[in-house]
């Protein structure tokens, strides 16, 4: 059996088994490097070697949690649960509630859209935002997994369609690795390569808010900060915060070229509230590692995804799997195309980025279209779908672990129930339609 499959389906039973998502990475990336014949001791190493290739991404997110909690001495979050719950006024009122759920789910959406290409801070959003909103959420019985379906859709399509922030990134990526891959390709040409497929997410996307997840869902409000009481906020402290959140995502921006950007974004934002006085000096090392800790498990899934994505890559079995896909589908191009997405959702599942997918899956899978007479759009088409395929409904993708961190910091949102299989669900399975769709008839 191909190691790539039987390890991403190892990792795949067993978080949908409730085993942690960590535990199941590492079962699956041992069981893959033992099927595919590099031995415990080699697969080991490998393993251990890549781990520290995520390690910056997970020091990033625990610095943003430390931040996110250092935030709410400000008051702030309880100033936008305070001012948002006067929106919704009595919740009794059926038709105001209807508006707030509507308003709620519309920013939700705009932010998290916004997050890949107009300010590029990608999750960083998230452990701020989410946490504050959750009485919110209870409120108005609005169901998490339609919450998270939202943030994914934002933290996905975007990046697919839109050719700036971290759109342009992926855009460069496509472009550069296809052309590497033999096929010479216009990076202008990749906007209308995807948007039959960014259009599947919006189907997904319409389908979870006017069918899955429309009806009312009860939660308990639970205090997720170890405290008693509610921080008090004044104009100042309130400034504050906005001069610590603005001064953060501006040393991010600037530094968005690095691999550091989230964690020099977070520190600059954690000086400035220390220095304010609105974090105490005696207080700060607690509520830091408080925050830290609660975005504890997201940081040791991504670094587990690293030696798992090693392990994967070192067998080589992801060539053999397209190898294995290019002679089922012989000069058959429907085929062809649904097999390579197919593929592409599988390495992706396992690697948890779109990103990293890119590089793969392109050098083989360009001779191939080249080979099935697609065009060079089609291509891209192709490529760029399978990349974005897993990216939501994997357990290891940040466009999953994100949103999870956010609803769950009460211990009311379980991350592969409730995100990775209502995205993978509404996402993956539009992606591939319309994915085939434009391979088709572009």
């Amino acid at each position: 059996m191909n190691a790539v499959v039987a390890a991403v389906l190892i990792m795949l039973i067993l978080s949908a088994l409730r085993v942690n998502v960590t535990i199941a990475l590492i079962v699956g990336a041992f069981a893959g490097g033992i099927i595919g014949g590099l031995g415990v001791e080699e697969t080991i190493n490998v393993f251990s070697s890549g781990l520290g290739d995520n390690a910056t991404v997970a020091l990033s997110y625990a610095t943003l949690g430390g931040f996110a909690l250092a935030l709410t001495k400000t008051g702030l979050p309880d100033a936008v649960v305070d001012g948002t719950l006067r929106i919704i006024g009595n919740s009794n009122d059926t038709k105001k509630k209807a508006f707030s759920k509507v308003l709620v789910v519309l920013l939700i959406l705009v932010i998290s859209c916004f997050s890949q290409n107009v300010i590029p801070v990608h999750i960083a959003f998230i452990p701020i935002l989410i946490p504050a909103l959750l009485k919110v959420f209870n409120e108005l019985h609005l169901d998490r997994r339609l919450i998270a379906c939202v943030m994914t859709f934002g933290l996905i399509t975007p990046y697919m369609f839109i050719p700036a922030g971290f759109g342009k990134i992926y855009h460069d990526i496509l472009a550069k690795t296809v052309t590497a891959g033999g096929l010479k390709v216009n990076v202008e040409d990749i906007p209308a390569a995807m948007a039959i497929p960014a259009l599947g997410m919006v189907v997904g996307l319409l389908i979870a808010i006017f069918f899955s997840y429309r009806k009312p869902r009860e939660y308990d409000t639970i205090e997720y900060i170890e405290t008693n009481e509610k921080a008090q906020y004044s104009k100042r402290s309130l400034i504050t915060a906005v001069v610590a959140v603005l001064a953060a995502l501006t040393v991010q921006l600037l530094t968005l070229d690095t691999e550091g950007a989230m964690i020099f974004g977070a520190i600059t934002g954690i000086i400035i509230l220390l220095i304010s006085g609105a974090m105490n000096f005696k207080e700060a090392d607690e509520l830091l590692t408080n925050g830290m800790r609660m975005m504890a498990f997201i940081g040791f899934v991504i670094i587990s995804a690293a030696g798992f994505a090693a392990v994967m890559t070192k067998t080589g079995d992801v060539e053999s799997l397209v190898a294995y896909a290019a002679d089922l589908i012989g000069n058959n191009q429907s085929l062809g195309a649904l097999l390579m997405l197919i593929v592409g959702l599988l390495v992706t599942m396992g690697i948890g980025s779109s990103f990293s997918t890119l590089p793969i899956i392109a050098a083989i899978f360009v001779p191939l279209c080249v080979q099935l007479g697609f065009s060079p759009i089609a291509t891209l088409a192709i490529i760029g779908t399978a990349g974005a395929l897993g990216d939501a409904g994997s357990p290891a993708s940040d466009s999953t672990l994100g949103p999870t961190s956010g609803l769950n910091v009460d211990g009311q949102h379980n991350h592969i129930w409730e995100t990775v299989i209502p995205t993978f669900i509404h996402y993956n399975i539009p992606l591939i339609i319309f994915g085939w769709i434009a391979a088709m008839v572009l």
